[in-house]
């Protein structure tokens, strides 16, 4: 099977019903998507196809229509991604487990409303579980980066 993750091609040689979430670290290496609850309901593996957020741990690696971004292709280590940016000004990471399905969930969220209210935020957000309760500053981090993309 063919997959397209982060810019590359990749011929993985899975079963169609593994989940993509254990192709990305499995197969590929790619850690940045996390494994939480297993069941969709927290978020930490989070990734996108095609710009949409999606929960890795439930999509079927048969079922993956479009181009994979994980965390580590969301940005660069010289070039972050403005909604990476925004998450190191406000300090949001504590344990970091979350995170970077918070930031994947967080990037989908301005491409698909760019300036999003925070009741939109919080919507938006609220299938993301963070242990550490640091939701004031990813909203924060989330409106930051809402600006920044925005030029303002």
């Amino acid at each position: 099977m063919r997959l397209r993750v982060n810019g590359a091609d990749h011929e993985v040689d899975v079963e169609e019903d593994m989940p993509l979430l254990w192709v990305l670290r499995d197969e590929l290496g790619i850690t940045g998507p996390k494994y939480g609850c297993g069941i969709a309901q927290c978020g930490a593996c989070t990734v996108h196809v095609d710009g949409v957020a999606v929960r890795s741990c439930q999509l079927l690696a048969g079922e993956v229509d479009g181009e994979v971004t994980t965390i580590e292709g969301l940005g660069t280590p010289v070039a972050l991604h403005a909604v990476q940016a925004a998450w190191v000004e406000h300090q949001v990471a504590q344990c970091g487990y979350c995170q970077s399905g918070q930031i994947m969930q967080a990037a989908s969220l301005l491409d698909l409303n760019p300036e999003p209210t925070d009741a939109q935020i919080d919507a938006a957000m609220s299938g993301n579980l963070c242990r550490c309760g640091t939701y004031p500053r990813i909203r924060a981090a989330v409106k930051t980066a809402a600006a920044k993309l925005q030029g303002v």
